[in-house]
């Protein structure tokens, strides 16, 4: 059994920076620098706001839900934007159709025309 133990070697005590002291291996221990001491710190972009999954998850709701709202919640803005893109491009047909009624109206009826759209641009007002 005292085989497979490694070799027995000398141990030192340390002080740490915070003060307290340690036993550390005399092999383990760095060649002392004398230049200052470089640090690498990564800096990581943040990862994107999943609050709202945070919120089901934390409340007891399934995974289900949570990959429900991360697939579906973009469909549904997509969804939501093509529907107003729709109802816009129908009501910039409706006013092109009403205007060119109304100048067909005036053009063609001669003054009983003109007189059927003065009332009309009246009432409206």
């Amino acid at each position: 059994m005292d085989q497979h133990l490694p070799a027995h070697r000398p141990l030192s005590v340390v002080q740490l920076p915070d003060g307290t002291y340690t036993y550390v291996d005399q092999a383990s221990l760095p060649v002392q620098q004398t230049g200052p001491q470089i640090v690498h710190q990564h800096i990581h972009q943040a990862p994107p706001d999943r609050t709202v999954q945070r919120i089901a998850l934390g409340s007891g709701v399934g995974a289900g839900a949570v990959a429900a709202g991360v697939y579906f919640g973009p469909l549904l803005v997509g969804v939501l934007t093509a529907i107003a893109a729709n109802l816009a491009l129908l009501a910039f047909l409706a006013a092109v159709m009403a205007w060119g009624v109304v100048s067909v109206v005036k053009s063609v009826g001669g003054s009983d025309g003109k007189a059927a759209a003065k009332r009309l641009g009246r009432k409206g007002r």
